[in-house]
């Protein structure tokens, strides 16, 4: 069965423990980062091919109270993932998506699309997750652990969280603890919300307004019903069927 995350924003505490278990499980190579000059404690200041996930910081002022809001920013593997759509355009399987795990990956072949369709690529998420490797032409991004999944193991971020803000199941399941979990705080905060459950399996559960996340935070296409990734591959199928 397909596997999800759940992430309980109002558990997390910014410790940021799943950004850095996230590097060191992928091995990726450490940022120069600096906070003089924007004012943010966040670190880095945006994703990045070194970084799969980042902790987003947002400041916000509630009724004269100011409010911090930390949003464990991350690839939220689309059920129907508009990247590889895309992608597909120009080079099958260089973005593959695991049927059974529900894990959305890069491969080494996404090095051979031209900075242009990349960029395509990129901009057909509309979470904006893809980073390109500017030296290698890689585009890179959360691979939710997959080899970890396979080995009966969560996901590093997962299972590095002290709070218990990330939880890691079958999809079912995670759905039905978002559920659980909305109903008792929305007696607190009436505005929580599940962000997108019925597209992605990374599920942020928000206490606060989506933007006061991050403006990427959700990704409703406001037009109707159909969400965003969705339209965003409806659109992409065509030209799949032009070049097959």
């Amino acid at each position: 069965m397909t596997k999800s995350i759940l992430i309980d924003t109002s558990r997390c505490t910014a410790c940021r423990g799943c950004q850095i278990a996230c590097k060191e499980w992928n091995e990726l190579p450490a940022n120069k980062t600096y906070q003089v000059g924007w004012g943010s404690h966040q670190n880095p200041k945006d994703l990045n091919p070194n970084n799969y996930k980042l902790v987003r910081f947002s400041e916000n002022l509630d009724n004269g109270v100011v409010r911090w809001n930390f949003f464990p920013d991350q690839c939220r593997h689309c059920e129907v993932p508009p990247c590889k759509e895309v992608g597909d355009v120009y080079l099958d399987e260089a973005i593959v998506k695991d049927e059974k795990t529900g894990a959305v990956i890069f491969t080494e072949k996404t090095a051979k699309f031209s900075a242009d369709e990349a960029e395509q690529v990129r901009e057909a998420c509309p979470y904006d997750i893809p980073r390109r490797n500017d030296k290698t032409g890689l585009l890179s991004k959360c691979t939710m652990c997959n080899e970890r999944i396979h080995a009966g193991m969560p996901p590093a971020c997962v299972k590095s969280c002290p709070t218990g803000a990330m939880n890691f199941g079958d999809r079912a399941d995670m759905l039905k603890l978002g559920e659980q979990r909305l109903a008792v705080l929305k007696k607190q905060w009436p505005g929580a919300m599940l962000a997108d459950p019925e597209d992605v399996n990374v599920i942020f559960l928000l206490i606060d307004k989506p933007e006061h996340y991050h403006t990427k935070a959700v990704a409703q296409a406001g037009t109707g019903p159909m969400s965003k990734q969705q339209f965003l591959a409806t659109l992409a199928r065509p030209f799949r069927a032009m070049k097959s």
